[in-house]
């Protein structure tokens, strides 16, 4: 079934508040994640409600946390977050760098004692909006990818998002994660009983699998971007390892490879970074946004292998699916609607999708 952006929207913040959550924390918290399936991120919206709900039944995420600053200077930020759920926690800090970035030019937030935080793009994009340039990384709870040249997992999909303004509502808009795919969309084909496409995963003697439960269930793996170390998957190691420092070890969460990651009571302690630099630091910030526009329509207008597929710049798919799911509505599959049903009736939510 479909449901528009508005019912989609209410459900999530529904079920927050049957959880729990402050009300000024369920609206931001059902914005960020209504805002991911909206721009077909279906891995990071309501995909995550069965795994949200999990955690907070077994004492692992607090619906009820407020973030805390703890560290706050010029130029830096550190913000602990309770071991609640990671949305709130994430747009608080953001709105910190970007203040502090309005102040003195560059602005740093960090985040510890946090959990999974949705959608890297949506804090990068505040960032973009404000007409800064925004960098966020975050940790991950799911150990799922081993290094290259490896066989035992070690970190998990480590995703990174950068932003910078462009043509008003476009900015360069990059989230990925440092795996051939995020977790959230072999997830997705779980629910639904699909197959993995070829080059996502690995069983754990290192052959191909098709299996959305082999890394999962099964003993295997993820694979780093790249897939193999011939196709450079070193590099998807790399920038793994870089997310982890920026997230984890300059906040003071746990590493990925630290025995008590996840494990700690109460709390996923999951870490996040977030950066919003002045485009006006080193030159005006008018010329600087002119010319994005410029180099992004120019990258666009690039002669297509495909007449039939344009080139397009990171942002563009995901605002192509927003303004399509605008006029038909949010798709969610049907396994998946019906667990979160089930989740809504248990924790005495309105059912609004029909």
């Amino acid at each position: 079934m479909a449901a528009s952006y508005e019912l989609h929207r209410g459900q999530l913040e529904a079920i927050l508040r049957a959880w729990g959550m402050p009300a000024i924390q369920a609206a931001v918290t059902a914005d960020i994640m209504a805002w991911a399936d909206l721009h077909g991120i279906d891995s990071h919206g309501m995909s995550m409600v069965p795994g949200y709900d999990d955690r907070r039944r077994s004492g692992k995420t607090s619906m009820t946390a407020q973030p805390r600053v703890v560290m706050d200077k010029p130029v830096a930020a550190l913000i602990d977050g309770g071991g609640g759920l990671g949305h709130y926690n994430s747009y608080t800090a953001m709105n910190l760098a970007i203040s502090k970035a309005r102040t003195v030019g560059v602005g740093i937030a960090g985040v510890r004692n946090s959990s999974h935080f949705g959608a890297c793009g949506y804090y990068a994009k505040m960032a973009a909006d404000a007409g800064f340039i925004g960098m966020v990384t975050t940790s991950a709870s799911g150990i799922q990818v081993a290094p290259t040249g490896g066989a035992e997992a070690k970190y998990g999909t480590d995703p990174i998002a950068f932003a910078a303004p462009a043509r008003e509502g476009e900015p360069f808009l990059l989230d990925m994660a440092t795996t051939t795919v995020a977790a959230g969309r072999i997830r997705n084909k779980a629910n639904e009983g699909l197959p993995t496409p070829d080059g996502w995963l690995v069983a754990k003697d290192g052959s191909p699998s098709n299996d959305p439960l082999e890394a999962s269930q099964k003993g295997g793996f993820l694979t780093p971007l790249g897939g193999t170390a011939d196709g450079s998957s070193y590099k998807g190691y790399g920038l793994a390892v870089m997310v982890n420092v920026l997230a984890a070890g300059l906040s003071g969460a746990t590493f990925p490879t630290d025995p008590s990651h996840t494990r700690k009571a109460g709390t996923m302690d999951i870490g996040h970074f977030f950066m919003a630099i002045d485009t006006g630091l080193l030159r005006d910030p008018a010329e600087f946004r002119a010319e994005m526009i410029a180099f992004c329509d120019s990258l666009r207008a690039t002669k297509p292998a495909d007449p039939q597929k344009p080139v397009m710049v990171a942002g563009d798919p995901e605002r192509r699916n927003a303004a399509r799911r605008r006029q038909e509505g949010i798709p969610v599959g049907p396994n998946l609607l019906a667990k979160v049903k089930a989740i809504a009736a248990a924790s005495g939510a309105p059912w609004l999708l029909g």
